[in-house]
């Protein structure tokens, strides 16, 4: 297993409860599929460098974690399709 920085974008028009349930969806998503989620930081509402689907500021989150690699593309193929997520980048450690 190795371990990964996910920094991930929320659209600014996401309400709070919305926000918190994307942020829990992709938390059990690691961990019900073999991993394990080291650390969350939510670094709150930022302006986007330039605009992204016509919105210029976005709810950064950065999640740390540890994960079998293989399920590292399938969760990024699920977080682009789901709606209110903006952006999404992995990073190996």
């Amino acid at each position: 297993m190795n371990k990964y920085e996910l920094l991930f974008i929320i659209a600014s028009d996401a309400t709070e409860a919305r926000r918190e349930e994307l942020i829990s969806k992709f938390a059990s998503y690691v961990e019900s599929h073999g991993g394990k989620v080291d650390g969350v930081d939510k670094w709150g509402m930022k302006k986007l460098a330039y605009p992204i689907n016509f919105k210029n500021e976005g709810f950064y989150v950065l999640m740390n974690l540890t994960m079998p690699a293989k399920e590292v593309d399938a969760m990024a193929k699920l977080m682009n399709i789901t709606d209110g997520i903006i952006r999404q980048m992995f990073v190996r450690k």
